[in-house]
Parts: structure tokens; sequence; C-alpha cells
């Protein structure tokens, strides 16, 4: 079953066509890569998803619904959520309070009303424990280093009741236990049933934890199929190993 579906997506910056005439299918459940040089379209195909650039021609698929406008206020109505190459928290607000804010579904003050209810501080505690931050739970989060930073975004998109995750580079500049901990989230989400869709460089993450890889090369889809098998074409490695 699919979770979601590209159809025949463009997406033009002037003269440039950064996302070319893709269309892709993403199973439900699986963890699938985007992986090809810069400038291929990766980023911009999950801005496109998630809302923060609007589709100039094709449409995206959730749940049987062929979208043509996304706007980023909805997407966690498709069951749609997402991280960033440059990570976004409420930078004044403790790291306990960034997890309670996305579990209440409110506004700040209720946020931060409601954090006393058992059930969410148990949940909390949960996404902070398995994001390797519960001891760092009443510190700011402007006060995080950039790889505690990365995980508290990571365990907020968790703690979201979505169904597809979108990853934009979620493991760059984290320490070997760091990669450790992310890759852990991913393997709960699986387990969950939930659809993961990153981009990422390293081929041998892509190897060990994905399922299926797209490779895009100028806004258009190169080649397909199972890790290990693509990243030995010809063709990938001339274009994204450069060799």
């Amino acid at each position: 079953m699919l979770a979601l579906e590209i159809k025949n997506l463009a997406k033009h910056f002037g003269g440039v066509c950064a996302v070319d005439n893709l269309s892709l299918k993403i199973e439900r459940g699986s963890i699938t890569a985007l992986v090809g040089p810069n400038g291929s379209g990766k980023t911009t195909l999950i801005n496109v998803v998630s809302g923060l650039l609007p589709i100039d021609g094709g449409a995206v698929v959730v749940s049987g619904a062929a979208l043509t406008r996304i706007v980023p206020h909805e997407v966690p109505e498709y069951g749609i959520t997402r991280t960033f190459q440059n990570v976004r928290l409420f930078e004044q607000m403790p790291v306990l309070d960034n997890i309670l804010f996305v579990l209440t579904e409110r506004g700040v003050f209720g946020a931060l009303i409601e954090r006393h209810g058992e059930f969410h501080l148990k949940k909390a505690e949960e996404v902070l424990r398995l994001v390797g931050l519960w001891e760092k739970r009443d510190e700011l989060a402007v006060n995080l280093s950039y790889g505690q930073r990365k995980l508290l975004e990571i365990g907020r998109a968790y703690a979201m009741n979505a169904e597809i995750f979108l990853f934009d580079e979620p493991f760059a500049g984290l320490f070997p236990a760091m990669v450790e901990t992310v890759a852990e989230v991913f393997r709960a989400l699986k387990a969950a049933g939930k659809t993961i869709i990153l981009v990422e460089h390293d081929m041998g993450l892509i190897r060990r934890l994905t399922d299926y890889v797209f490779v895009l090369d100028s806004g258009k889809l190169l080649a397909e199929g199972k890790p290990e098998e693509v990243l030995a074409r010809k063709e990938v490695i001339e274009a994204y190993l450069g060799e």
C-alpha cells in the first residue's frame, strides 16, 4: 500500500527546473532515501511536499487525495511532519516544553498549562529518553549543543501524531553515538508502521537503514530500487560519487 505518490511533479525557479516532471511511489511503513548530488532536487522535493514551496505542476497524492496545492499549516492534517537541515526549535522554552507543545497540540500557553498532565508527561519522558535528552529536560533549547538540538527536533517529530516523516539530512554533524540514537528512532517509527523519507549523503547509513532508494539528478529520477543494487549502478556512481 502506498503512503505517498509523487505524480509528474514540477518545481521551477526562474528558468531552472529543480524538480522536473518527477514521479515516485513511496510504500507505507518503509524507510526510503532520496540521494543525489547537490542541486539534484532532493530538498526542493521535501519542501514542496511539506508545503514550503508551491507546486508548479503535477500532484502529491496522500491517502488517495491528489493535492495540487499544499500550505504548511494544513500539512499535519495529511499526516505529514518534517525536520530541517537548519534546526528549528522554540529556543527560549525548556527541552521538556518543546516536546509537550507538540504532544498537547495547543497554543504555547495551553501547552504549558497542560504540562502537568500525567499522560503527556509520561509520553514526553518516553520521547526524551529515546533521543537521550531526558537529563536535559529543564535546559533551555537555545543552550543545547548542535547535536542535542538536532536530537530534540527529531524527538519533536517523533512525538507528533503523523504517518509520514520527512527528514532532511538528519544525521549531518552528529557524533557516532548520536547517529545510533537517530537510527533507533527510525527503527521505532518503522516498527510502529510509520513511513520515513529521508535525504541523506552517507551511503553506509543508506545501506544499513533504508528499504528503498530513489536517486535524483537535475530534478529527474535517475534510478530506483534496493540500496545495494541501486548504489552499485554505474550511472549512479558517475552522477553521485563523481567517479
